[in-house]
C-alpha cells in the first residue's frame, strides 16, 4: 500500500466520512485516504447518540450553526432518500413544565421563526388533547425535526468514498503528526507506522485537541468528555409518543435535556443527561483513564468550568448513580413512565470544548497551519451538519 496521499483525514465518524466524500468529488483525482482506530467507522460519537435529525431550534438566527443545521437537515434527508436509508420526519414538541420554562420558550419561538421553523404554540388544553401522555403548561411543535440511523449513513458515504478511490484504514490510530516545510507525517500505531501527506484533517472527535497538541500547536481550549446515559422504554411504553419529546433547556448550557425520542426500529429511548466522564471513552460509570483524567487536571479551563457550574454538576452526577432522580427528569412532562420502564441501553461521550477561562463554547472551534486543518470542535448538530460542515472545510482548505 501507498504511504504518500495528497489528503489524510483522521477519523471516521460522520465528520470525517462526509470530508472523505467531499474531497473525492471536489478532486477526484487526489490520492485520499481515511484513518480510523477502531475496527469499525462510526462507533463513538455518530453511533452512539439518539439519531436526531435536528431543524435549528436553538440556534441564533443567522449563526453559522444555524445555518449549516438548516443546510444539514434538508442534505441528510436528501442523503437518505438517494440511498434508501430509513429516516422519519416525526416533529418535535418542546414542553414548558413551570413559569420559567414558558417564559424561555417565548425566546425559542422567536428563533425558530427567525430561522423559517413555522413553530406551532399549543397550550396545555391543546397538548393534552394530542399527546394524552404528556404534561405542560404549553408546548412549542416544530413538524420539520425527524430521526435517523447515522451509522447507516456513514457506511453509505464510505461505500461511495471507496467507489471513488479513497483507501479507508482501520485499526490505524494516530499517534504523532509533524509538520514539514512540504507537508505532514503521520505516525500510527504507537509511531510503528507512518503516512506522509500534503494536508492533513483532524476529525479525530473527543481526541482532536490530543493530536492538535501532538503537532506542537497550542489550542486555547480543551475537549472535555461528557457521558450522555440513556435508557430504552420497556415495550409497554411504545404507544406514548410518535413524536419527540424535549423539556425545555437551560440557555446557559449547550445540553437539551433528558428528551424521548422513538427511534429508527420502532422503540423509544430517553436521555442522555450530562456527566463529566473520567476518561474520553468512560462510557460506563465506574470507568476511568489516568492519562485523560492527568490531562483534564492540568488545564486550568477544567477547574473554572467547574468553580462556575458545580451545583449543575453534582445534580448530574447525582442523578447519574440515582435512578429516581433521572426519572424524575422525565416524569415532569410524561408522568406515566415508571422505574421499571427504564431499561440498559448505551451511553454516548460528547466532546465539549472548554475554554481556559472555563466557558463551554457553543460554536466551532478550527486550528490550522500550513499543511493540517484540525477541527477542534464539531458542537451539536454536527451529525445533523455533517455535509454542509464537509463542503466548509473542504472550502477552507480548497
Amino acid at each position: 500500500m501507498q504511504n504518500n496521499f495528497d489528503f489524510i483525514i483522521i477519523g471516521g465518524g460522520i465528520v470525517g466520512a462526509a470530508t472523505a466524500l467531499t474531497l473525492s468529488q471536489r478532486f477526484p483525482r487526489k490520492r485520499i485516504t481515511l484513518l480510523e482506530k477502531e475496527s469499525d467507522a462510526s462507533l463513538h460519537q455518530t453511533g452512539r447518540n439518539s439519531g436526531v435529525i435536528h431543524a435549528g431550534v436553538y440556534y441564533k438566527p443567522g449563526s453559522l450553526k444555524a445555518t449549516l443545521c438548516r443546510q444539514g437537515l434538508d442534505e441528510t434527508i436528501r442523503f437518505c432518500q438517494q440511498h434508501n436509508i430509513p429516516y422519519q420526519q416525526c416533529g418535535k414538541l418542546i414542553v414548558a413544565s413551570d413559569a420559567t420554562d414558558l417564559t424561555r420558550m417565548e425566546s425559542l419561538q422567536a428563533q425558530c421563526e427567525a430561522n423559517n421553523l413555522e413553530p406551532h404554540y399549543l397550550n396545555a388544553r391543546v397538548l393534552s388533547q394530542r399527546q394524552p401522555n404528556i404534561r405542560g403548561c404549553g408546548a412549542l411543535h416544530i413538524q420539520r425535526s425527524g430521526i435517523t440511523d447515522y451509522r447507516a449513513i456513514v457506511k453509505q458515504m464510505l461505500s461511495l468514498c471507496v467507489a471513488r478511490g479513497v483507501i479507508l484504514q482501520f485499526n490505524s490510530p494516530v499517534s504523532h503528526l509533524h509538520e514539514t516545510s512540504t507537508g505532514m507525517q503521520v505516525s500510527m500505531n504507537a509511531e510503528t507506522r507512518s503516512l506522509s501527506a500534503d494536508f492533513v484533517i483532524n476529525c479525530a472527535g473527543i481526541y482532536a485537541d490530543t493530536l492538535t497538541r501532538s503537532q506542537g500547536l497550542k489550542p486555547d481550549f480543551a475537549l472535555l468528555p461528557f457521558r450522555g446515559e440513556y435508557y430504552r422504554l420497556a415495550s409497554r411504553c411504545d404507544h406514548i409518543t410518535n413524536t419527540l419529546i424535549y423539556p425545555v433547556p437551560d440557555p446557559d448550557l449547550p445540553f437539551l435535556g433528558v428528551h424521548i425520542t422513538p427511534m429508527i426500529g420502532g422503540y423509544l429511548t430517553v436521555g442522555p443527561n450530562a456527566v463529566l466522564a473520567l476518561g474520553k471513552e468512560a462510557y460506563q460509570k465506574h470507568q476511568f483513564n489516568f492519562r485523560d483524567l492527568a490531562q483534564m487536571a492540568t488545564f486550568g479551563g477544567s477547574w473554572r468550568l467547574f468553580s462556575k457550574h458545580y451545583r449543575q454538576g453534582l445534580a448530574e452526577l447525582k442523578d447519574s448513580f440515582s435512578q429516581r432522580g433521572y426519572l424524575r427528569r422525565v416524569q415532569r412532562y410524561c408522568p406515566s413512565i415508571q422505574s421499571r420502564d427504564l431499561l440498559p441501553y448505551r451511553a454516548g461521550i460528547r466532546a465539549q470544548a472548554v475554554s481556559l477561562s472555563g466557558d463551554l463554547l457553543h460554536d466551532f472551534e478550527f486550528v490550522q497551519s500550513p499543511h493540517a486543518l484540525h477541527i477542534g470542535n464539531a458542537p451539536s448538530p454536527a451529525a445533523t451538519s455533517a455535509l454542509p460542515i464537509a463542503k466548509m472545510i473542504v472550502d477552507k482548505i480548497s
